[in-house]
């Protein structure tokens, strides 16, 4: 049965119609903050569900108590920040209670964000506290340290949407559940990635096709660091896979657009919920979720999963795939007794190395239509 919505109900936060029309005409009267193209997308997931319960950007109770609990105020699991940073210059005239549009680079009205609270913060104690490290070497740690001063807390309303340039893959929660439900699913596998597939990935998506009706696999489209695929390149390759190895009707592909805070296990809880928001039942939680580096114990993201008994989403926990020589096919070291020796694993920078030097990944690494397709870029990868 698909699951309840985070927090027990879907938040809509669009305009439309009348009052949209409105509240259009009354912005140029309205003082503007700028927003980041992150930031922008941020707006949509709120207005569209995807981070439900979330209505705005967390005030500073939501905000501490999810730094220390990883729970939101209410007590409802939450594991990330979702925050607007500010410069105290740029709300000099601002205060508590104020409304303030807030618009993309080019000036176009977003949304409008009623202030709350307006607060600072402590850059250190967000780095550690979410991220295990005050290195600036972490790519979301370095992103923290970027962060304006301030923090403004209140909830949103949608005026316009950013450009989407994935528009025909993009899905949001009130619509996956009415196609899950059209489709006859009941029992559905959320699948994060931010990669193009390799045979590891497939295996470990099949595996769970196993015992459910669907899978959902639903790439991370947004900022990534330098040597991560590009989207584009991503959801090509996952088309030309699912076109040649799946059977139809098994899989949905749809994109989730924000960026990666590479926060290991604590944006595996978050990569959870959303999916929960989407109508998932179940959630892959492979090796190293969302890691970076060596920052993280490689299954600490399958351990933190215990602190939260009331997440409303089903675990799937994965081990590391492999391809053994001896047994001659893709394994994990639950089905495959043999040494090290035989042992072939699925390294992704060795794959992007080959990649880069014009090569196709062997076909006990990666599917020949998908390695085909990346090697048409002249630069598949993030610089």
């Amino acid at each position: 049965m698909i699951p309840r919505p985070h927090g027990g109900r879907l938040i809509n936060r669009v305009i439309s119609g009348r009052r949209r029309e409105r509240l259009l005409s009354e912005v140029k009267e309205m003082p503007l903050i700028t927003v980041s193209d992150d930031i922008a997308v941020d707006l949509v997931n709120i207005a569209r569900g995807v981070f439900s319960p979330l209505e705005g950007f967390m005030v500073q109770e939501d905000f501490l108590n999810v730094l220390y609990e990883m729970r939101l105020a209410n007590d409802l699991p939450w594991t990330i920040p979702i925050v607007l940073d500010v410069d105290p210059a740029e709300i000099i005239d601002l205060k508590e209670g104020d409304d303030v549009v807030l618009v993309d680079t080019n000036k176009r009205p977003l949304a409008i964000l009623y202030i709350e609270e307006i607060y600072g913060y402590k850059k250190d104690e967000f780095a550690e506290r979410v991220f295990k490290t005050r290195d600036k070497k972490h790519p979301g740690v370095f992103r923290v340290y970027q962060m304006k001063e301030l923090l403004m807390g209140g909830k949103i309303e949608l005026l316009n949407e950013p450009p989407n340039p994935f528009e025909r893959y993009t899905l949001y929660p009130a619509e996956t559940r009415v196609l899950f439900k059209e489709m006859g699913w009941k029992t559905i596998v959320g699948f994060q990635t931010r990669n193009a597939p390799h045979l590891g990935h497939e295996y470990i998506q099949k595996t769970a096709l196993a015992f459910a009706d669907g899978i959902f696999i639903n790439p991370l489209i947004g900022k990534k660091k330098p040597g991560d695929f590009k989207d584009e390149v991503i959801l090509k390759a996952y088309e030309v896979l699912l076109s040649h190895y799946y059977p139809k009707k098994v899989a949905v592909l749809a994109v989730l657009r924000t960026w990666m805070r590479y926060a290991g296990p604590r944006e595996a809880i978050f990569h959870a919920i959303i999916r929960k928001n989407f109508g998932c039942t179940h959630f892959v939680v492979g090796r190293d979720h969302a890691g970076v580096g060596n920052y993280y114990r490689p299954y600490e993201a399958h351990e933190i999963f215990k602190e939260f008994p009331d997440l409303g989403i089903t675990p799937i926990f994965f081990r590391e795939f492999f391809y053994c020589r001896k047994c001659g096919g893709i394994v994990n070291e639950k089905t495959c007794p043999h040494g090290d020796e035989y042992r072939i694993r699925f390294s992704g920078s060795k794959i992007r190395e080959m990649i880069k030097q014009g090569k196709k990944p062997p076909a006990y690494m990666m599917r020949p239509e998908v390695a085909e397709v990346i090697l048409k870029w002249n630069n598949p990868f993030v610089e």
